[in-house]
């Protein structure tokens, strides 16, 4: 099963590498829900990511939901976002 851990309200940079379409591009996305993917691609684990598309110039964009890597969103949380022991 999965252990995933998203801090709703945290900001996600994805790689075009790591979503199911990525000729999409990059997106930096504000994070407003996650949930798990019962009819996923074979071969990988995907996430749902919900939230709003944030714009080079630091504005809101649209909403957004993107399928992402789970290995992406490791169990200590995405790229650099490590919980202590004391948060658990």
């Amino acid at each position: 099963m999965f252990d995933i851990r998203v801090r709703l309200g945290a900001v996600l940079d994805i790689d075009a590498d790591d979503r199911l379409l990525p000729s999409d591009g990059p997106v930096r996305l504000w994070v407003t829900g996650v949930r798990l993917v019962v009819n996923r691609p074979p071969h990988d684990e995907w996430i749902w990511v919900e939230g709003v598309k944030l714009l080079p110039s630091g504005h809101r964009g649209p909403q957004a939901q993107i399928l992402v890597r789970a290995s992406k969103l490791p169990p200590s949380g995405p790229a650099g976002e490590h919980q202590s022991e004391h948060d658990a």
